[in-house]
């Protein structure tokens, strides 16, 4: 993964913890209405893929397991992965592109609601990706994978040449002449693999996907209702197919390209078919980039047009991230794909605690809180979410009083602790597992291998019914959480409170 130069060293400092009754009254544990909902408190746990789900996009007990874990510690909202809405072979992700995905879709909303004893709601994320292939070995890419064209057929000089001799003659050329032989993307897909884009319109699916997905995403939105979840979030960051519209390099000739305006059509038609389908009694918002960090990609100003367009057509929430594009990804291993958090745009999205003078905590809390204030001068106050480094109450609380977000969002440090909500409640932050941001969850999910943090993989292995990694030395969720007698304290309700 990429790391800024100046390479700091950064130390999680969570500050005081405050008491039960302190927290009680914080702005972090006050209610907040998303839509028709209403989270007991402003904190949310944003979706991270665990790789628990079966090869073929159902959910499992190590599936249920996992969110159950998270539901235990009572956040305001937890969003369930990204899952697939097209019903494609796509690995260990969920997938809710058919209905015979839902038995176990519904039984994990049901497990969530009960861990929590219904304090927690329960979003799931859904999303769309293109295709993207394994870089290839270069003997096979040249003899099995690249289209023979005229072009091609020049280089060689024989433009009536058998194709086993030109894909021969090809594989045997010295790296200098290939550069000159091959065009941009046939290299790319030699020394990346093959990605399609969504401006590849020359590609009949590709064209066609403004008018596809909008059906698509109703139909999985539709099914998500009908298995309990409370709301969606429509998955528009990062690498995928929705982020990939908004994109400045989105450069379609059509009405889906170009100005932002454009840009943002697809999203809104989206959008707009969800709610015509689901009904405005129910949460609809969408995660997307407030900058995507890569040469020539979009920008804070984008995304605040963006943020005003998405909230004017009545979503219910944004939520905030940054970077992770495949655009300046590290050039993968032979035999793996492309994994778009190696650059310079995913270490934005997942900073670690090396890092440079600006540090690891908090590095889109800025551009998040421009994009509310934006809004707030528009009369519009649709939630927002802000997430990034956000590990401690002291920095979550000041968030919110600063009026930078709405809302807090909580990711690798759930997955460090998910108690963290109830042991701040309790005022017992300081048995709180604070995370160190190394990334070793990070590293785990680049290879897709099942989740799991350092700081308690490998506690307690030997306890009764531990459920290990298919490697057998990690176990896939962390200990309960046993809280000191002697420190026992009732939990202030604030239900009696209003947003």
């Amino acid at each position: 993964m990429w790391r800024p130069p100046e390479r700091i060293p950064y130390t999680p400092s969570p500050g005081r913890w405050p008491s039960a009754a302190e927290a009680a009254a914080s702005r972090l544990f006050s209610p907040v209405r998303i839509g028709v909902l209403t989270l007991r408190q402003r904190t949310w746990v944003p979706a991270m893929v665990p790789w628990r789900g079966s090869a073929d996009g159902f959910v499992t007990e190590d599936v249920l397991d996992w969110y159950e874990r998270f539901a235990r510690g009572r956040p305001g909202a937890i969003v369930v992965e990204a899952t697939g809405i097209r019903d494609i072979p796509s690995g260990p992700l969920l997938r809710i592109g058919h209905d015979r995905f839902l038995p176990g879709l519904r039984e994990l909303a049901r497990v969530v609601r009960e861990a929590s004893e219904g304090e927690t709601r329960l979003l799931i994320q859904i999303i769309d990706f293109l295709t993207i292939r394994r870089r290839p070995d270069p003997l096979r890419y040249f003899r099995e994978f690249l289209a023979i064209t005229p072009r091609h057929r020049h280089a060689y000089g024989r433009q009536d040449a058998p194709e086993a001799d030109i894909r021969a003659w090809l594989a045997s050329r010295p790296r200098e002449q290939i550069c000159k032989i091959l065009d941009r993307r046939e290299l790319e897909s030699l020394d990346y693999g093959y990605r399609e884009r969504v401006t590849d319109t020359h590609l009949e699916p590709i064209l066609a996907l403004p008018s596809q997905l909008p059906a698509l995403f109703a139909d999985a939105a539709r099914r998500a209702r009908e298995c309990g979840f409370d709301g969606v979030e429509l998955h528009y960051a990062h690498a995928y197919t929705m982020a990939s519209f908004l994109s400045q390099r989105n450069e379609r000739a059509d009405d889906y390209g170009g100005e932002a305006p454009n840009r943002a059509r697809l999203p809104l038609e989206v959008f707009a078919q969800v709610r015509k389908t689901v009904g405005d009694d129910y949460v609809v918002g969408c995660r997307f980039l407030a900058e995507e960090c890569i040469d020539g990609g979009s920008t804070l100003d984008d995304a605040t047009y963006f943020a005003g367009a998405f909230a004017r057509a009545g979503m219910d929430f944004l939520s905030l991230s940054r970077g992770g594009k495949f655009d300046d990804a590290r050039q993968p291993k032979v035999g793996e794909a492309a994994y778009p958090y190696t650059g310079r745009s995913g270490y934005e999205c997942m900073p670690s605690y090396y890092s440079d003078a600006r540090g690891p905590f908090g590095r889109n809390l800025e551009a998040t809180a421009r994009i509310r204030a934006a809004l707030r001068g528009q009369q519009l106050s649709t939630p927002i979410v802000a997430a990034g480094g956000i590990h401690s109450f002291e920095q979550a609380e000041a968030l919110l009083a600063q009026d930078k977000a709405d809302i807090a969002g909580l990711a690798r440090q759930a997955l460090a602790d998910p108690d963290w909500f109830t042991k701040v409640a309790r005022g017992r932050g300081d048995e709180v597992r604070l995370c160190l941001y190394t990334n070793y969850c990070e590293v785990l999910d680049q290879r897709h291998r099942q989740v799991t943090c350092e700081l308690w993989d490998r506690e307690r292995l030997d306890e009764p019914g531990v459920k290990r990694s298919t490697d057998g030395k990690r176990r896939l969720t962390p200990p309960l959480w046993e809280p000191a007698h002697s420190h026992a304290q009732s939990i202030p309700s604030p239900s009696d409170r209003h947003p």
